[in-house]
């Protein structure tokens, strides 16, 4: 297989048609542009292939709503405040049963914020967003292969469980550009477990996220929550860097992730076991691995480009069994792995480098 250098929008967007994405909608918003410009641009070169730029985010997430219902495979993405608008949508799909892709390619908030990559959407991302007892699968690619890999993967976890998949990345991987090699996509599957009734068969199905009596909709919230521990146990995903011997585990996800490597070789030269500990699915969150690192080192640094909101999940995972230092930058500031060595060194032996 060949390499390819691609930034990662277009990465996101050539690995969804591979996969056979075959519907995607999407409103212009920075820094995805690219990812839309993509679609707009390959679709129309495979068999079945729809773009809509629709007129709003909101018409957006209704538009892949209900080609999903038709059985074909769908995505959507935005930025940030554009996610925002796609929650009540991504919320009636988790009811629905209706699987997806929604791309946030993440920028500076709150509100309009800035046009910089920042990891402000953890919490929306993660706790689900909208109303009601839901979850997304969440996944969290760090650099442009993972971008290539995780976005072929996420098309297959949606149709396995029947619901939304989340790619939450940020304004510089979205623009950064990197070789690739595609993988060969697997074999579109259907599996019974988690059908609903029939819908992307191409049976005759019957859908709706309404439910008005109060007992069946209790036993649907129940049906989902089940659901939700089966992905728990199945489908968690990590990486951990040089934590056999580390003293201080630097915890991490996306482009920060990059960045403490960074950190680390600089560290590690200078004699201090520094390890990382990578989510790659931010839900569900690998926290029994994560917890049973505690076992073993005492000490943890969470860096995130936000103001701390993995940090929550973290303190859960860990329950008080190890010391927790927090370094973040929020708003679009995109620190060096210099700055966090620094910090980590002053953490781990109380000077700079």
């Amino acid at each position: 297989m060949n390499k390819v250098l691609m930034s990662g929008n277009n990465v996101i967007g050539e690995a969804a048609i591979r996969a056979g994405c075959r519907f995607y909608a999407g409103y212009p918003i920075t820094p995805q542009n690219e990812l839309t410009e993509y679609m707009a641009e390959h679709m129309r070169t495979v068999e079945g292939g729809v773009f809509l730029q629709s007129e709003s985010e909101i018409a957006a997430i209704n538009m892949i709503a209900g080609a999903s219902a038709t059985g074909v495979r769908v995505m959507t993405s935005s930025s940030s405040p554009g996610i925002s608008l796609k929650q009540e949508g991504i919320s009636s799909m988790a009811a629905c049963e209706l699987p997806g892709i929604i791309v946030n390619i993440m920028r500076g908030g709150p509100g309009l914020g800035n046009i910089r990559p920042s990891q402000g959407d953890y919490f929306q991302a993660t706790r689900g967003g909208g109303h009601g007892d839901y979850r997304t699968i969440v996944i969290a690619p760090a650099t442009g292969q993972e971008l290539a890999d995780l976005t072929m993967d996420a098309f297959d976890l949606a149709d396995k469980y029947r619901m939304p998949v989340m790619i939450l990345a940020d304004g510089m991987m979205g623009q950064m550009m990197e070789p690739v090699i595609f993988k060969k996509p697997n074999p579109r599957q259907y599996p019974e477990k988690f059908m609903l009734r029939g819908a992307g068969t191409g049976k005759s199905k019957f859908i709706h996220g309404l439910i008005l009596d109060p007992i069946d909709s209790e036993a649907h919230n129940w049906k989902l929550a089940r659901k939700y521990q089966v992905i728990a146990e199945n489908e968690t995903l990590f990486e951990e860097h040089r934590v056999d011997d580390a003293e201080l585990v630097i915890v991490a996800y996306g482009t920060s992730a990059r960045i403490a490597k960074g950190a680390i070789k600089r560290l590690r030269s200078h004699g201090m076991k520094i390890g990382l500990f990578r989510p790659i699915t931010l839900w569900p969150f690998p926290e029994l691995k994560l917890r049973a690192l505690s076992a073993k080192i005492k000490n943890f640094l969470v860096f995130e480009m936000s103001t701390g909101q993995m940090l929550e999940d973290v303190r859960l995972a860990l329950q008080g069994y190890a010391n927790i230092e927090f370094h973040g930058r929020p708003g679009g500031a995109v620190p060096t792995p210099s700055e966090l060595a620094n910090v980590v060194a002053r953490v781990y032996n109380k000077k700079d480098l």
